[in-house]
């Protein structure tokens, strides 16, 4: 079923052409990534479908079934309302029946009246009658994944990631058939990203994604939407078969515009001998020599990512070293005893759960916080290059080509220099764009220059802290490129597997309490190192549980047989195991039964604590079993 037609659409800004009458279609279940440069519109295009924008010409038609649910960029969320308040807010009938329901709980935890009970039976029945218990599970289930326990906390209190989750939260949990999503991996940590790939490649609704995660693009996406110069390029396929059909179709362009100059110089040289006196048939020939002149300038996007060999500053014998440093606030560890000296060109990701203290360890690196104990020692020769979380704090007023002079009229580059005009070029800024003021750039477009006054002191230790977001996955491999090439130290916070595992020759492991660890290799060969230890070590707790089990069987002593106290003891706890097996049966139907508050959450705890001595009871009668044989 065809959802959503974009019919001709063309919009602008200014004199900016973002795209011209550009056609394409959603259908159900189509999971769809949408590529482009920063600044070329993406967002613009999904206000237009979305109806918070409008174009300038073309129409977008929607099914009369269709129900879109958007995470934008950078959303809003009202500073006044609770978390519960902001998720809970939706003409959904499902979502409205669960909040009433859990508001009546917290009103007959209160107050528990007859009139507050009689409307939380009345609540329950029209739970089962809707069936709405499988959709709250999974509003509970995202909630937790995104680590969002705290309904009753004021949005105004959130930091900026958080609230970002939230956002993205109350999109998943819209129940709608299209799933409209702008960076939905930024301020995820790599445990949440790879919940969301699963999430969303289970999910039949359709999908528009707008990410620069390769790795979550290729997973998710069936079809890459590619907006380049004012025009939608479509390839049904993943991310990968995107790369290859992409390079294909720019050699093919490559071609054709090499064939119109070819032809045009001879048409060229034609017009000039051209007789004044014109027939129709040289009429029509001059009409194609300007069709003709047309194709011959286009410009073709070539892949071809440019070299980058910015000046470093000089680096001496000693880099940093880290001796012994430990960091707390209150009681949680953030860093303890960690060590470690810097050699000369090391590329090290950063990697472990948000709020972990990543940052802090940055931080202590520069000089902007301290550790509690064990000290810091820098390099005499050491220039820190910090493109940090924050962004770049900018005049609104001032035009970008501005910003960059204020700082160097020329970039050092290789033996010689270049302007700053040419060297914003190699950052995708086009001439409109250096001249367009900072208040007007794009999220991305500011990342981008923030990246760029960064790199303009010819840093020799570049300290990135989630670079890639916020970025193209133009400027990524362009930002990549570079840092491939840096002959200076790079240390990386990121949760772009595909970014860590290109650039990162080790990682540091944030495992939690206070504890770093270095790990060779880059973020896949960590996690699969990770992996294959935490399943060698289920593996050895078995095996050697079996052996023992086979050696007390085995071995003719005395004292591997059973004793008398434990016959008796094995008589009775088959009585107990039914006993308590019975007991968990009758607590599951009273669950289901009872519905006061108070009441509920007492045969809840039973529940748990008879499930629990369950559990012991019977790991004991397996260990009793072997004597017995």
């Amino acid at each position: 079923m065809n959802l959503l037609q974009v019919i001709e659409l063309t919009k602008s800004y200014g004199e900016k052409l973002l795209f011209e009458k550009i056609d394409f279609s959603i259908d159900q279940g189509q999971k769809i990534a949408f590529i482009a440069k920063n600044g070329s519109g993406k967002t613009s295009l999904l206000n237009i479908i979305t109806g918070k924008d409008i174009p300038d010409e073309g129409k977008v038609v929607k099914h009369k079934d269709l129900t879109i649910s958007y995470l934008e960029q950078d959303p809003y969320l009202d500073p006044t309302k609770t978390i519960s308040e902001v998720i809970y807010d939706s003409d959904n009938q499902f979502i409205q029946l669960i909040k009433s329901y859990q508001d009546q709980i917290i009103l007959a935890q209160e107050n528990d009246t007859p009139e507050n009970l009689d409307k939380l039976q009345e609540l329950v029945e029209k739970m089962d009658k809707a069936n709405a218990w499988t959709f709250e599970s999974q509003i509970k289930e995202i909630l937790t994944k995104f680590k969002i326990t705290n309904l009753t906390q004021i949005v105004d209190t959130l930091s900026g990631g958080q609230k970002k989750k939230i956002a993205l939260a109350k999109a998943l949990i819209s129940d709608s058939n299209l799933l409209i999503l702008d960076e939905p991996t930024n301020h995820l940590d790599v445990d949440m990203i790879k919940w969301l790939e699963e999430y969303l490649s289970k999910q039949k609704l359709a999908i528009l994604l707008v990410s620069h995660d390769r790795y979550f693009l290729d997973t998710v996406c069936n079809d890459i939407y590619e907006l380049e110069q004012d025009n939608i390029y479509k390839y049904h396929g993943n991310y990968k078969y995107f790369l290859e059909k992409r390079a294909e179709r720019i050699q093919n362009q490559l071609t054709e515009v090499e064939r119109a100059q070819n032809l045009l110089r001879r048409e060229t040289e034609w017009i000039r001998r051209m007789p004044k006196a014109r027939t129709t048939k040289s009429k029509s020939r001059i009409d194609n020599y300007y069709k003709l002149k047309n194709s011959a300038s286009r410009k073709v996007e070539d892949d071809a990512t440019p070299e980058f060999k910015v000046e470093m500053s000089r680096v001496g014998k000693k880099i940093l070293e880290i001796k012994d440093i430990s960091k707390k606030y209150d009681d949680i560890n953030i860093v303890e005893n960690f060590t470690y000296t810097f050699m000369r060109g090391e590329h090290i990701g950063i990697i472990g759960t948000n709020g972990i203290g990543k940052s802090t360890l940055l931080n202590m690196i520069i000089g902007k916080e301290y550790p509690d104990k064990g000290e810091i020692i820098r390099g005499s020769t050491i220039s820190f290059g910090y493109y940090s979380q924050e962004g770049l704090k900018a005049d609104p007023k001032k035009r970008v080509i501005d910003i960059v002079k204020d700082k160097t009229s020329a970039v050092k580059y290789g033996d010689g220099t270049i302007g700053v005009t040419q060297f914003l070029a190699y950052f995708n800024f086009d001439r409109n764009t250096q001249y367009n003021y900072f208040e007007n750039l794009s999220g991305g477009e500011k990342r981008r220059l923030f990246l760029i006054m960064t790199l303009l002191d010819n840093p020799n230790f570049l300290i990135l802290d989630e670079p890639t977001n916020d970025l193209d996955i133009y400027t990524i491999n362009v930002l990549e490129e570079f840092l491939l090439q840096y002959k200076g130290c790079v240390l990386i916070v990121s949760h772009d597997r595909f970014f860590m595992d290109t650039l990162s020759d080790h990682v540091f492991a944030f495992e939690g309490e206070g504890k770093i660890k270095d790990y060779p290799g880059n973020y896949s060969q960590y996690e699969q190192w990770k992996n294959e230890k935490e399943s060698l070590a289920k593996k050895t707790i078995r095996k050697e549980k079996k052996e023992k089990f086979a050696q007390e069987k085995q071995t003719p002593k005395p004292s591997n047989k059973p004793t008398y106290k434990e016959r008796r003891e094995f008589e009775k706890i088959e009585n107990t195991i039914a006993l308590l097996e019975e007991e968990k049966s009758s607590l599951l139907e009273k669950m289901n039964s009872v519905t006061n508050p108070t009441e509920l959450t007492e045969i809840s705890t039973h529940y748990q604590e008879i499930t629990k001595e369950l559990e012991e009871k019977e790991e004991r009668w397996l260990e009793l079993s072997e004597k017995m044989e």
